[in-house]
């Protein structure tokens, strides 16, 4: 191991250290960087991948044939990086952050010198891992988690290389069902293996039903309420698979529940993502109850005041519950990244919370969320109303006018908006955002109903779907208030 680096005494600049390349860790470098010049502030950015500011939520589009080229997911490369003054190094991961010592140690995956580097301010960008659970077989040639653009690769080198076209998609997330989409595109037979009653629990079940409904009719085989007890490897006779054993492993060739054998050619684990916090840890900064990193709200570590965190390995305040809850999307890490390269930079920002917004899709059928599920409600002690109302995307008469299921959740007493859930074809997904602006600035479902949107008949019904939804709201809660 080399020894400490050592600054000139002569050079008075600050050093600001970045553990994480992606979305967070670099746009709070770069934010940083536009706001303190390069005889200001010293910047050096640690990133154990081969990539940076890349989007990780374009993998299942690339791996499905939508989006062409890798680079196409590139925001910016390292040399970009550096041109603007960022010390910039690959293939380094940080093993250790001495907090006392302000200080962390770095370890060239390529060559294996390690180092330290102190900082004078430290962002921790971390990201989350996807979740890989402790079963016989997860570890075999042919199974694949996907978070980086090196995962992504890897899955399709083994999609290219495979002479089956069996898939079996382990979880029924955003990623799972994202991953379903690109196998079926693939022209993979695909089978979506879910421990839950229904797809995506980030939405309450009979809409889910929904989601199960439409997955079926693409052609995709629905498995609920499993629980995945093992991989099953060897055995099949392909030449694929004799390449494998001679490289070693003997690859996957069945997903295994309790009551059932799932042929496989090639697995995908869609179970959903962890903070990658184990630095953190190490370290004793604190972490709230689903593992994330706590922070105030200018994105500085509780009790730290020269170490700031974001992106997926922090948790943040649901402004509806208000609560801590951990969300890995990139649009949270990019506007931390902003907040925190502001602060540092000398300015202020800070991050008030989140209403729990998500949209995603499986081939043409759109899934939206925003706010409270039902269960979310109960658990926050709150009494409310639910209603769900159908609708279409355009004016009824319009072509290709497109269904969609809309449920909303208001206060009992005081008809705040609570939560809104959308299910439907195309123009249903971003409809959300009305709900989502609606949530954050603590709208009543009948304040919502006087908004001025826009309308013409390619484009929504005279009543758009959420305001339907909002209307029946408002007759709900005046019902309970009789």
């Amino acid at each position: 191991m080399s020894m400490s680096r050592t600054r000139d005494t002569r050079d008075r600049r600050e050093r600001l250290v970045v553990v994480g390349g992606d979305a967070a860790g670099m746009s709070a470098a770069s934010q940083a960087r536009r706001l303190r010049g390069p005889d200001e502030l010293e910047i050096v950015a640690f990133e154990r991948g081969r990539f940076t500011s890349f989007s990780a939520c374009g993998i299942p589009y690339w791996v499905g044939g939508e989006v062409t080229e890798r680079d196409q997911l590139v925001a910016r490369t390292p040399e970009e990086h550096r041109e603007r003054g960022i010390d910039l190094r690959l293939r380094t991961e940080v093993t250790e952050i001495d907090v006392p010592g302000a200080r962390v140690r770095a370890r060239d995956l390529d060559s294996g010198a390690e180092s330290w580097t102190p900082y004078d301010q430290l962002v921790i960008a971390t990201g989350a891992r996807p979740i890989r659970p402790p079963l016989p077989g997860v570890d075999a040639p042919g199974v694949h988690g996907v978070q980086t653009l090196d995962d992504g690769q890897a899955l399709l080198d083994t999609l290219s290389a495979t002479e089956g076209h069996r898939a079996v998609v382990v979880g029924a997330g955003y990623i799972g069902v994202e991953m379903a989409e690109a196998l079926i595109n693939r022209g993979y037979e695909v089978t979506v293996v879910n421990r839950g009653a229904e797809p995506m629990s980030t939405l309450d079940p009979d809409m889910g039903r929904l989601v199960h409904e439409a997955m079926e009719g693409m052609g995709i085989t629905m498995v609920n309420n499993a629980e995945v007890t093992k991989l099953l490897t060897g055995g099949g006779g392909t030449s694929l698979l004799e390449r494998s054993r001679e490289l070693g492993g003997s690859r996957v060739r069945a997903v295994a529940t309790d009551d059932a054998e799932y042929p496989a050619d090639v697995v995908v684990l869609g179970i959903g993502v962890r903070p990658e916090t184990a630095l953190a840890r190490a370290a004793g900064l604190p972490l709230g109850e689903h593992g994330g990193l706590l922070t105030d709200r200018a994105m500085r570590v509780r009790g730290h005041e020269n170490i700031w965190a974001g992106g997926d390995c922090v948790e943040v305040l649901d402004l509806l519950s208000g609560r801590e809850r951990h969300i890995a999307l990139g649009t949270h890490a990019n506007k931390h990244g902003q907040i925190i390269g502001t602060n540092v930079g000398g300015g202020y920002a800070t991050f008030p919370g989140v209403v729990g917004t998500a949209v995603s899709k499986v081939c043409d059928l759109e899934i939206a969320r925003t706010g409270l599920r039902e269960k979310d409600a109960r658990r926050a002690g709150l009494q409310y109303v639910t209603v769900t109302i159908e609708s279409t995307s355009r004016a009824g008469y319009y072509p290709n006018a497109a269904p969609m299921t809309v449920k909303m959740l208001a206060e009992r007493r005081t008809g705040r908006l609570l939560g809104t859930q959308i299910v439907g074809r195309e123009g249903a997904g971003k409809r959300v955002d009305i709900a989502a602006v609606a949530l954050t600035a603590g709208m009543t479902v009948e304040q919502m109903t006087t908004l001025d949107l826009g309308y013409a008949p390619p484009f929504s019904p005279v009543w758009d779907p959420v305001l339907v939804a909002a209307r029946k709201a408002v007759a709900e809660v005046r019902r309970h208030a009789e």
